[in-house]
C-alpha cells in the first residue's frame, strides 16, 4: 500500500498540470447486482418508462457535450450491452467485487485508452437514472477550476434520528444537528489521478469516490443537486422514478 506522502506528491504533480487544457470522462460502474431492489435481475438493467434503467442514466450523460467519452464498467461475463448495436459509449467487462473496485478498474481502462492522469472523470451510479444533463454541467461549471474536485449533494432536509444499539436497536437513541449535514450524490467529479491514488490507499470499504479523496485529508466541494437524483434502491423507488420519468416526458 502506498504511504500518504507519497500520495500528495503525486496530487501536487497532478495539480500541477492544470493548465494542460484537461478533459472530461464520464464512469459508469454498472457491474452491481442490486440485491436490495427485490429482483432476480440487477436493478440497473430493469425496465423503467419502457427501458432499462441505465439507459435512462446514458442518456444524460450522452447529451453532455464537453464529455470527451462515456465508460460503462460492467461485470465480466455481462451480455447486457452486446445486443445494442452502434454504441455511442464503451463498455469495458472489467467489474470488481465492490463498486470502488470496479470505479479504479475503470479509471485504468481509462488511463490504457489515452486519458490522462490529470484530467477529470465524473463517476455516476448506474441506478442514479434521473440525473439531468443541467445537473452534470452545474457540476462541470463548479469543479472544473477547484483544487480538489467536488460532488453533487442535497442538503438534509429531513429529523435525523440515530438507532440504538443491542436491546435498544430499533428505538432512537438520539437526534442528531441536520444543519450541517447533506446526502450525498453523483456525479462526483476528481481528477482521474489523484481519485486512482485515493482508491489505493483508502483502508476499508469506501461506498463514493468522495470519501476516498477525504482520506487524503482532502475537502470535496459540495455542489448542491437535487432531491428527484436519488439512487433507485428499494421497490418503492422504482415507482417513484418511473413516475418522474413519465411525467418529464409528457413536459417535454
Amino acid at each position: 500500500m502506498l504511504g500518504l506522502s507519497l500520495d500528495f506528491r503525486i496530487y501536487d504533480e497532478v495539480m500541477m498540470t492544470n493548465s494542460a487544457n484537461p478533459r472530461f470522462f464520464a464512469l459508469i460502474p454498472c457491474a452491481g447486482q442490486g440485491s436490495r431492489a427485490g429482483s432476480l435481475v440487477a436493478k440497473q438493467y430493469q425496465v423503467i418508462a419502457g427501458q432499462a434503467m441505465v439507459l435512462h442514466t446514458l442518456k444524460a450523460f450522452l447529451e453532455v457535450a464537453r464529455l470527451a467519452r462515456t465508460l460503462v464498467v460492467v461485470a465480466p461475463g455481462d451480455q447486457f450491452f452486446g445486443q445494442i448495436q452502434d454504441k455511442p459509449f464503451e463498455v469495458v467487462a472489467c467489474g470488481g467485487t465492490s463498486r470502488a473496485d470496479s470505479v479504479r478498474n475503470g479509471l485504468e481502462a481509462l488511463i490504457d485508452s489515452g486519458a490522462a492522469p490529470h484530467d477529470w472523470v465524473l463517476v455516476h451510479d448506474a441506478a442514479r437514472c434521473l440525473v439531468t444533463v443541467a445537473q452534470i454541467n452545474q457540476l462541470i461549471d463548479a469543479c472544473q477550476q477547484d483544487d480538489v474536485g467536488g460532488l453533487l449533494a442535497h442538503r438534509l432536509p429531513d429529523t435525523l434520528k440515530c438507532e440504538g444499539l443491542l436491546a435498544d436497536k430499533g428505538r432512537v437513541a438520539a437526534t442528531m444537528d441536520r444543519a450541517d449535514k447533506w446526502l450525498a450524490q453523483t456525479p462526483q467529479m476528481f481528477r482521474i489521478g489523484t481519485l486512482m491514488q485515493a482508491l489505493d490507499v483508502a483502508v476499508g470499504a469506501v461506498t463514493d469516490e468522495s470519501s476516498a479523496i477525504e482520506a487524503l485529508g482532502l475537502a470535496p466541494k459540495l455542489v448542491p443537486g437535487s432531491a428527484q437524483n436519488f439512487k433507485v434502491t428499494y421497490p418503492d423507488d422504482f415507482v417513484l422514478a418511473e413516475a418522474i420519468l413519465l411525467n418529464r416526458r409528457r413536459a417535454d
